[in-house]
């Protein structure tokens, strides 16, 4: 998925998720100063997300609606427990009454290719990359690059793990 559709074929008139290329965001240092992102609500039982779809579809069609979707926008899943998670989608303006929240600081991203079952490797291999680079990790976001229909097609399940640093 990428800002020309939501993973259901609705959105910029494109089919679906177009290929990702893992070199633009593997091993990148990325600063944000109060970068906006639209935050829906994922409900999950047990970590895994329930109704990712329909935040999904929610959330870019309230950002295409407002006019803020910008071109190649990212969303970040913020697990908060294994019950439910954020799901927070780039917008590149205000939108009345919606739910904006806005990341500020360094963050550190590296691409995994697999199965969401690695998870808990990617985590524990980010934590020792990020330590690599003298940083810590004071907050980790996934950055789901396509939908499974798309993984599947293109044989690549990128996932990026996009780490707030201190």
């Amino acid at each position: 998925m990428n800002s020309q559709t939501n993973g259901k074929g609705v959105g910029r008139g494109y089919e679906c998720c177009p290929r990702f290329d893992p070199s633009l965001w593997d091993e990148r240092e990325v600063v944000w100063t109060d970068k906006p992102f639209l935050r829906e609500q994922v409900r999950s039982f047990l970590r895994m997300p329930i109704n990712m779809g329909a935040a999904f579809k929610r959330g870019f069609g309230r950002l295409e609606r407002a006019g803020a979707l910008p071109v190649h926008p990212i969303w970040l899943s913020d697990k908060r427990s294994a019950w439910g998670a954020d799901l927070l989608i780039e917008t590149d303006k205000e939108i009345d009454e919606a739910d904006i929240v806005r990341l500020t600081g360094t963050f550190i991203c590296k691409v995994f290719d697999g199965p969401f079952r690695n998870v808990r490797q990617w985590i524990g291999e980010m934590g020792r990359f990020v330590e690599s680079r003298g940083r810590k990790v004071e907050r980790l976001f996934f950055y789901y690059t396509t939908c499974p229909k798309c993984a599947n097609k293109y044989g690549h399940n990128y996932v990026v793990l996009v780490a707030k640093v201190g």
